[in-house]
């Protein structure tokens, strides 16, 4: 971590707010007979990045799906933004979609569209907005993300990996969400790619207000942007705290994941 990142990440965290976004209380997830969550609770705060890790099929892309009102569990409560959500109708459930963006992992941009379309979509689907005033948008968030005006007419097989993400970044933004998920931000992208995608999370929480669930394997991407981080294992939140506290667990799972030698250089 530069002392640059450390300063803002510590600045911003002063305001982070005491408001819960989302509450999930007693989650129960099964496939067939797999238990994939057994009875979790969490908290996510106005303002906070929060990072979701843990091993394969620890079920934290599902836990992403359900605060993205995608999936609902087999039990328990989950409230995102003061709203039942398994209780929801679908008409309440597409108005509070609204509020939230979500990156997917492949950043999920639709091949036969340039980026100015790719970004301009939800607008498209849920702004009753002039062709004109939605392009102009779409021009703002692509600002935003820090891609260039002549990038607007490329299509996505023309673009770098980093491009694809802040693109699908853009995207995610359209409708000025009050939440953003991010799921495997930093995947696939080379060291420079990841710092600066690192860099712009951190710019976008600070400069938006916003509040940011993450899931990363990314031990660089913790360190760098996580206000706190749920380890997810054996269907139970096994840890729940700064890197810094995580990275002192005695829980040995825990400790294997953030005490190991890459882990060790992430945090150095």
């Amino acid at each position: 971590m530069n002392e640059g990142t450390v300063q803002v990440r510590h600045a911003t965290q002063a305001r982070v707010s005491r408001e819960v976004v989302v509450e999930i209380d007693e989650l129960i997830t099964r496939f067939g007979d797999r238990l994939v969550h057994d009875g979790i609770s969490l908290r996510v705060h106005r303002g906070e990045i929060l990072g979701v890790v843990g091993g394969s099929g620890s079920g934290k892309s599902t836990l992403l799906r359900y605060m993205l009102l995608l999936q609902k569990p087999t039990s328990g409560s989950v409230r995102v933004l003061n709203t039942d959500v398994v209780q929801l109708t679908e008409a309440r459930t597409l108005a509070l979609r609204r509020r939230l963006g979500a990156l997917f992992q492949y950043s999920a941009l639709f091949g036969a569209l340039t980026v100015l379309e790719n970004v301009a979509v939800p607008l498209r689907e849920h702004a009753r907005l002039s062709h004109t005033l939605i392009n102009e948008i779409a021009m703002v968030k692509i600002g935003l993300v820090g891609l260039a005006p002549d990038t607007i007419n490329l299509y996505p097989n023309q673009l770098s990996g980093g491009m694809r993400k802040r693109v699908g970044l853009a995207r995610a933004l359209a409708l000025d969400p009050e939440l953003l998920f991010l799921d495997e931000p930093v995947s696939g992208l080379d060291p420079v790619s990841a710092d600066a995608l690192d860099e712009l999370i951190l710019h976008l929480r600070e400069s938006l207000g916003l509040t940011i669930v993450m899931v990363t394997h990314d031990m660089d991407s913790l360190w760098r942007v996580a206000d706190r981080v749920v380890f997810l294992g054996d269907g139970r939140i096994l840890a729940v705290g700064s890197m810094q506290t995580l990275a002192r667990s005695d829980e040995p799972r825990v400790r294997q994941f953030f005490q190991g030698p890459r882990a060790r250089a992430a945090g150095a």
